[in-house]
């Protein structure tokens, strides 16, 4: 997992885990470690994600014009 999740560094991406409260994290991953990663939030707060606990990450979807979409469904 940290292989992959290192080709998303500096993109603005959702990041599902098993543990967070709606099952998601929202930021722009700045660093990747071998056990963990560090999430930037639009507020600009940092936390740190257990990659064990990372199950899936995507980059956050944006329209035809390249803004960020304002509703995401999966």
């Amino acid at each position: 997992m940290k292989e992959l999740a290192k080709r998303f560094l500096d993109k603005e991406c959702i990041i599902y885990t098993l543990t967070s409260n709606g099952g998601d994290l929202q930021g722009t991953i700045k660093e990747v470690s071998e056990g963990g990663m560090l999430i930037e939030d639009a507020q600009g707060q940092q936390q740190a994600v257990n990659l064990e606990y990372v199950t899936r990450i995507r980059e956050f979807p944006r329209n035809k014009k390249g803004k960020s979409k304002s509703l995401v469904l999966d």
